[in-house]
């Protein structure tokens, strides 16, 4: 029951209502300018980018977040890019670009965590990417590939543009991180054997997921990456608690997924239930870690299948395929540990 508690311990005092409703606004107002032009297929590539971009926020001097925020813009407009061209094509080449995405995102760590934060949480998005043309059939020349990377970097612009508001009606001051992922991080981190053994490690599990639910065309199995994805510790230095409350939240992120899914029929209603969950997150981030997990897990696998119809038997799926994805993600991690022991044992 102790250890129960201390993985949902929340400390109030850091609740964030007014960060929260800053991404529910930035997240809303493209959903209604997209209604209203019927261009509402680029809104997740929108929504993700604001989102994403926000977290990656360092914090800081304004020229230091600009730059780290325009690189997460630029290179997430590439992945969408690539994700929707290649993603309902061959599935080698998913499988590669999917191994290698992880792999580099991993090796990002090299440069410091805030880079390394941002490099996961374009990962996670690059799942995404090449899950929706292979659940709608989608080819390079029917997926609107361009479109979704444009789409990305005007969400990208979205967020930069209101920090750049924010910032000169604060008469130019430096500024905390306006979603701070990580409070405090290194500027680089040496990257050691076995922190490059447990990255091709990490990599490796991603890309036999991703194997198994395109190469056997499964189109609810694309939660099995996700789920791994999101629930294995991000590095092999963090810590018990944090990989066990990314567990936990991915598991309830992916119950909430579910019951949206299953209960609500309206496409509409599926994307406030994004935005909700993604204000959730936003609000909840350094109050309890397995709640801000359960936020972005539950936004990201209902953006999975957005376009996608779903009933029972479809539900059952991916309960069973999320199962798989997170049984994945606890072996990689016990792999870890042992990996950490015996890097412990070498040292001393």
């Amino acid at each position: 029951m102790n250890h129960l508690a201390a993985l949902f311990k929340l400390d109030l005092k850091q609740f964030n209502l007014k960060r929260g409703i800053a991404v529910v606004v930035v997240l809303f107002l493209p959903l209604i300018v997209l209604s209203l032009i019927n261009e509402q297929k680029y809104w997740l590539s929108v929504a993700f980018a604001a989102l994403f971009v926000a977290l990656s926020d360092p914090g800081g001097d304004y020229v230091t977040r600009l730059k780290r925020m325009l690189g997460v813009g630029l290179i997430g407009a590439l992945l969408t890019g690539l994700g929707f061209a290649i993603g309902g094509g061959p599935w080698g080449w998913v499988v590669l670009a999917a191994f290698v995405v992880t792999l580099l995102g991993g090796l990002v760590l090299r440069f410091g965590l805030h880079r390394f934060v941002g490099g996961a949480l374009l990962n996670a998005w690059f799942l995404i990417v090449l899950a929706v043309p292979a659940g709608l059939h989608q080819t390079s020349s029917s997926s609107g590939w361009w479109g979704q990377a444009l789409a990305w970097l005007i969400g990208s612009a979205l967020w930069i543009g209101f920090t750049t508001v924010v910032w000169l009606a604060r008469s130019r001051t430096v500024q905390a991180p306006a979603l701070p992922e990580i409070p405090e991080g290194m500027e680089s981190v040496e990257l050691t054997r076995p922190i490059v053994l447990f990255t091709v490690l990490r990599a490796f599990a991603v890309g036999a997921a991703v194997a198994i639910a395109f190469g056997l065309h499964l189109p609810n199995a694309a939660w099995m990456p996700l789920a791994a994805f999101a629930a294995m510790k991000t590095s092999l230095d963090q810590t018990t608690q944090a990989s066990e409350q990314r567990v936990v939240g991915t598991v309830i992120g992916a119950a909430v997924a579910i019951v949206f899914l299953l209960g609500v029929d309206n496409k509409h209603a599926l994307e406030l239930a994004i935005i909700v969950l993604g204000g959730f997150a936003a609000s909840f981030r350094s109050v309890n870690y397995a709640l801000y997990c359960a936020g972005i897990a539950g936004a990201m696998l209902i953006a999975l299948d957005l376009p996608h119809p779903t009933n029972l038997a479809a539900e059952f799926e991916r309960v069973l395929f999320t199962l798989a994805g997170v049984g994945i993600a606890i072996i990689v991690m016990l792999l870890a540990s042992l990996l950490s022991k015996r890097n412990a044992a070498q040292t001393t």
